[in-house]
């Protein structure tokens, strides 16, 4: 199980991010293409170190549908057709901290 349970994921269309709130008050918008960018599935990734790298997407992209994955990660539909990623909590919050934005 993650360290970090998220509490609330929100689209906001209008901005192009993601509203990601964890259980104990940290909350961040990220970009729709930094989450798509890594995106930490096997097609995306290879098969290497187990480092995750930014991939930047071939366009814009934006998140049709967010479904929970047990208690630990989401899986993101994405705009372009990707579908496969599951993005743990504790990825996702390592993300948000490092991306968050500055506005």
């Amino acid at each position: 199980m993650s360290q970090f349970q998220m509490t609330e994921v929100k689209r906001l269309p209008k901005e192009g991010r993601l509203r990601l709130t964890w259980e104990d008050g940290f909350s961040t918008e990220v970009d729709y293409e930094t989450v798509r960018g890594f995106c930490p599935c096997a097609g995306c990734q290879g098969h290497g170190t187990g480092e995750i790298e930014f991939q930047q997407p071939a366009g814009p992209v934006e998140p049709l549908s967010i479904r929970p994955v047990g208690n630990y990660a989401i899986s993101i539909q994405w705009s372009d057709g990707h579908d496969t990623g599951i993005y743990r909590f504790d990825f996702l919050r390592r993300i948000a901290v490092e991306h968050q934005d500055s506005d």
